[in-house]
């Protein structure tokens, strides 16, 4: 059975509760809920992690090539644009990650724009919504080696 790590980073605890303008009123429990679900019709393990500390996360990601995760779906949250820390430690490991933001973080604040995660991704998905997450998910179930 493959296994996927579902990561989350900072603030993203707070789904359903912070600025639901823009993320939505569904929790990150719920959210995770629904991948895992996902993921279990195609015989495929979702692990989830969330952490409001850069350390913890780069210690998962190393930790998940450790475990052989077949791969991440990974929202850094506001990491994605500073933690050289973070994008290091994607760059680090074999894994295929596929970072992902609810919004469209290309159409909100400059500092937004750049991504130091994306170069080291697999692929970057924004602007979908919660459904990036899944779309994240149908990619690394479906990807050619």
């Amino acid at each position: 059975m493959k296994k996927v790590l579902l990561m989350n980073g900072v603030n993203l605890n707070r789904l359903g509760k912070r600025e639901p303008h823009i993320y939505g009123y569904t929790t990150l429990d719920e959210l995770e809920e629904r991948v895992i679900e996902r993921g279990k019709k195609a015989d495929l393990e979702v692990i989830t992690f969330c952490s409001n500390f850069e350390g913890e996360l780069v210690d998962r990601l190393h930790l998940a090539e450790d475990e052989g995760m077949d791969g991440i779906i990974f929202n850094p949250g506001a990491f994605t644009h500073y933690s050289h820390a973070i994008g290091d430690a994607v760059a680090s490991i074999t894994v295929p990650v596929v970072e992902v933001h609810i919004s469209n973080i290309h159409a909100r604040e400059a500092f937004r724009h750049h991504s130091v995660i994306a170069p080291h991704a697999a692929g970057q998905l924004c602007g979908f919504g919660l459904y990036g997450y899944e779309m994240a998910l149908d990619y690394l179930m479906n990807r050619e080696v």
